[in-house]
């Protein structure tokens, strides 16, 4: 019996596919376990990213119209001027890892909203909507900062899911199959060499017989 373009048809290659079986499906049990805790994991994050998300939308929905009105109202230059100088924002940040995920974690940050004097900008030299423009996009700064941490580890678990489901899928759908069917054919063809011998050894029993 031809077993095509598998192993050859012999006892050490079924104790070979035998033993790929056994990995196959232990890494099989593993990567479910995997995913089902990916899955857990994406459901916690979710119900607080979707929150974080709205409110980042609605303070988006604030800020840009405030600004818009700002321009109007104090033109560029005069807006360029007031957001001088610029400051730099040091935030504490750890590297963490979830089931072998690399992932990064804020742990502090300053913070971001300031009031009129620690700006520098006596209200004489600014009107309202400019002080509102700045307070909304201050705002928007916190809430874009708190959410990346949590946006960042739901983009890496979503990756590793999908990574996860379709290696699943190779194992259980592919992999394991064609093994099995190496098997199979594998041991028709050792039974029918067996059945073979043993019918080639009572012919000649029989014609000593006789």
């Amino acid at each position: 019996m031809s077993m095509g373009h598998g192993p050859a048809p012999t006892r050490q290659n079924l104790i070979g596919l035998e033993r790929r079986l056994e990995r196959v499906a232990k890494g099989t049990a593993l990567l479910r376990r995997k995913r089902e805790a990916l899955v857990a994991e994406l459901f916690r994050l979710a119900r607080p990213a979707a929150t974080a998300r709205v409110s980042i939308a609605e303070r988006a929905a604030t800020a840009y119209p405030l600004l818009l009105e700002a321009l109007a109202v104090e033109g560029y230059g005069a807006l360029r001027a007031v957001g001088w100088p610029g400051r730099e924002l040091q935030v504490d940040i750890r590297q963490a890892s979830v089931w072998g995920i690399a992932v990064s974690e804020l742990l502090s940050r300053p913070p971001i909203r300031r009031t009129l004097a620690a700006r520098g900008t006596p209200p004489p030299t600014i009107g309202p909507v400019t002080g509102a423009t700045a307070t909304a996009f201050e705002e928007l700064t916190e809430l874009l900062l708190d959410a990346a941490n949590r946006e960042a580890l739901l983009a890496r678990l979503a990756e590793a899911l999908s990574r996860t489901s379709r290696q699943v899928n190779t194992l259980e759908q592919r992999l394991g199959p064609e093994l099995h069917a190496q098997r199979t054919g594998i041991r028709r063809t050792l039974d029918e060499r067996e059945r073979e011998e043993h019918l080639r050894l009572q012919r000649l029993l029989q014609r000593r017989v006789q």
